[in-house]
């Protein structure tokens, strides 16, 4: 009788002990299959014509519209002086391919944080010329 029932404790814990090694694997799949990478941007941002571009030192994305952007769009406003003016930013977010056919982008970046929005426009890299030819 004892062996019996020292069986089925044996038996209980090598099966309890099973189970939860099962559990830990299917948490541990779901937890980096959700995990996406972010990583911080830093460029110049320009909200034109309702296109969204952020330009940096290696990079152009089209920015995909999310209450986000259109927050780092507002704010970008209050900075600038005319349409074209872009504005240095650093946000953080996660790149990836473009599948929407009404934009011209290979890649979008879809913005998740805001961190930084500079305080005046960047300077112009191209100067147009605004003056009219005098007869």
């Amino acid at each position: 009788m004892k062996k019996i029932i020292l069986l089925l404790m044996l038996s209980a814990v090598v099966l309890s002990c099973k189970n939860s090694e099962e559990k830990n694997e299917d948490a541990t799949e779901v937890t980096t299959e959700t995990v996406e990478k972010l990583t911080a941007y830093k460029g110049d941002f320009i909200d034109s014509n309702g296109a969204m571009v952020l330009m940096g030192n290696n990079f152009i994305y089209g920015v995909k519209r999310n209450l986000l952007s259109e927050e780092l769009s507002k704010q970008v406003a209050g900075v600038t002086k005319s349409d074209l003016d872009m504005v240095s930013v650093i946000v953080r977010g996660s790149v990836s391919k473009n599948t929407e056919n009404d934009s011209e982008w290979e890649e979008i970046l879809t913005i998740t944080e805001i961190m930084r929005v500079a305080d005046k426009p960047s300077e112009e890299v191209i100067k147009l010329n605004e003056t009219a030819k005098k007869n």
